[in-house]
This record gives structure tokens, sequence and C-alpha cells, in this order.
């Protein structure tokens, strides 16, 4: 009998506590798995589990052995998952975060058409604003947005994401469109308190490629993007957003971009991953797919 039965049977003995809950993991008779542990001790030339008529326990060595041989063991498994899904069409649970407004207005299109080209691939997303610890929470991928920290994380760069002024038709046309980034002093602003500066927005002139920042202040605050957008669109001030939530409404011609030569640095929206030494094919093909579905100009920055 191989090494490696012998290895998962010891682990099952110390796991259910008994020959006969390993035997029926093993798919073995109790009496085969007693003969199988006790070749495995001959084998190493030590005792690994006390037995009595009442009990199993670990000898000291037998826990040591324990703890490494368990951490083999998965590794192992986790290769094989890895090479048969590399062979194969990716499968498994695929769990993903993402930013609550990007992930819902843009990210979804995507997911769903990824679902459909592979059908074996369970998803299960997480819209949050919260930055989440991938390893610590359980997630297989994340996609961010912004200039990220450094990290151990695996990142790849989709595509921009800009920073656009908008207003309604109605509300420039009672207060005026702000020429230059200061004058958004004198007009209302609709905060959009998940910026790290709610108050303060940040600029660049095109032409000397100098940062403006500005404080403006408005009767509304939202920690949604959307809401922002909504507000903006009800002519109840000057909103602040990413183009991809407003770029759709720009085209319809609800919302109009203002301050357009002071439009800021794009950020950058990426999809990160933990390194691993067998990366699954399950988080290759979603971020590969990703990669040439946000390639290029994006969708929501066309037509205006």
């Amino acid at each position: 009998m191989d090494r490696l039965t012998l290895d998962r049977l010891f682990v099952a003995v110390l796991e259910t506590g008994s020959f006969v809950a390993a035997s029926g993991r093993m798919g073995v008779s109790s009496g085969q798995a007693s003969k199988m542990l006790s070749r495995l001790e001959a084998d190493l030339g030590v005792q690994l589990i006390k037995r009595t008529t009442r009990a199993l326990s670990p000898t000291e060595i037998g826990l040591v052995y324990y703890e490494r041989i368990k951490i083999l063991l998965e590794e192992r498994e986790a290769l094989d998952s890895a090479i048969r899904q590399t062979a194969g069409a990716p499968s498994g649970k695929l769990r993903v975060t993402a930013p609550m407004s990007f992930g819902a207005v843009q990210l979804v299109p995507a997911l769903l058409i990824f679902a459909e080209h592979y059908p074996g691939i369970s998803v299960d997303i997480s819209f949050s604003d919260r930055l989440v610890d991938l390893v610590e929470d359980g997630f297989d991928i994340a996609v961010r947005i912004g200039r990220l920290s450094d990290s151990s994380l695996i990142v790849r760069r989709l595509c921009d994401a800009r920073l656009v002024t908008v207003a309604s038709p109605d509300y420039v046309a009672i207060h005026g469109a702000p020429k230059r980034p200061e004058d958004l002093t004198q007009q209302t602003c609709i905060i959009d308190t998940n910026f790290r500066t709610p108050n303060t927005w940040v600029f660049r002139d095109a032409v000397s490629g100098q940062t403006i920042q500005v404080a403006v202040n408005g009767r509304l605050a939202f920690s949604n993007g959307e809401a922002c957008l909504t507000a903006a669109q009800r002519s109840l001030g000057i909103a602040f957003l990413p183009s991809f939530i407003a770029g759709p409404k720009i085209r319809e011609g609800k919302l109009v971009p203002l301050l357009s030569d002071f439009e800021p640095s794009a950020l950058g929206i990426h999809v990160l991953y933990p390194p691993a030494r067998h990366l699954a094919a399950k988080v290759r093909a979603l971020s590969d797919f990703l990669s040439e579905y946000f390639k290029g100009l994006p969708e929501w920055d066309q037509g205006w």
C-alpha cells in the first residue's frame, strides 16, 4: 500500500478520533485501518498514536508529524486541483469583492457574460467600499479603483477611471457654468463622502500641469456615487463623479461635463489576487476575461 494512503489514514484517525470513523472516510474496514496505521508506524520507526480501550490520542512525535503531513497533503491536493483545472475547463467557486457603484453598474454585465462562458464556475460577489483583506476574508480576487498601496498582491490594470465634474443643463442655465475650479466656491456642490477628502476636489490644469485644490460645500452629501448622480440630474448641484457613473448620462444629454480643461489625472481600475505557486485556473480565467473585456477606451467614456 502506498505511503500517501497511509498518511491520509493517519490524518483521518486523528481528525475523527476513531478507527471506525476513519475507515468510513477512507473506504476500508476498521481492521484494515488499524493495520495501515501500524504499517505507517513501522515505516517511520516511531509510535504515532496511543491506543487504549477507551480512546486514541497522538504521541508527542505523532502530533508533530500530523501538523507537518497535514500541510503537505493539502498542498498536494491543491496542486492536483490546479493541474486538473489547467487540463480541463476551469471550475469551482470564485469569491469576488468589488466597489459598490462600479460593481453594480459596470462589473455585473461583465460577470454575467463570464458566467455564460464558464458554466463550471460559480461566482459569489460582494459589493463593498470597505477595503477588505483578500486572504483573511476568504476572497479569491478583487477589483479596486485608485492608487494602490504597496502589497504582496498580484495587480493587473484593467482601464482608466476618469473623474468628471457634471451638472444638469437646467442647473447650468440657472446658475451658470464655472470657468475655473476656483469658481466652485460660489456654486452648490454635491458631496461624495466616499472620497478621502470629500470637501476638497482636486483638479489638474491641462496646459500647465498644475494641481489645483478647491474647498467645496453643499447641502447634500452621500456615501454613494449613484445617489450623487441622481441629485445632479435633479438640478440640486454640481457633482464630481467617476466617468463610469456619469458617462452614460452625459451621452444621453441629462448631464453636461464642466471644467473639462481641468480634469484630474485618471485613476486606475485594477484586478488583484494573492500570489500563489499554482494559480487556480478559475482565478486566471476571470483575470484574463476582465482584462479583455475592459481593454481600450471604456464604453462609458465613448460618445461624448
